[in-house]
């Protein structure tokens, strides 16, 4: 049985090395975990990035500016939260 890739873990793997002045896109977390179809998993890294930060473990923006995750609309990137 094939173990799936830990999005979670990898995500907050990848903000913490970037550090709080730089962020990370969901599509090299996604890149990672599942190249030849990362595509396919693009919403499942983006859902639980708003689940990270609704926890308040990550802080997802767009343009640099923190975003409200009930109005996204397009292209966001995650930084580690400074909470």
């Amino acid at each position: 049985m094939d173990q799936q890739p830990d999005i979670k873990a990898t995500i907050l793997e990848m903000a913490m090395l970037r550090g709080h002045e730089k962020s990370t896109c969901p599509s090299e977390i996604a890149r990672l975990l599942f190249p030849g179809h990362w595509r396919a998993h693009m919403s499942a890294v983006r859902e639980e990035a708003i689940a990270l930060q609704k926890q308040g473990l990550v802080l997802i923006t767009q343009k640099g500016e923190p975003v409200d995750i009930k109005k996204i609309k397009g292209p966001i990137r995650i930084k580690i939260s400074d909470k």
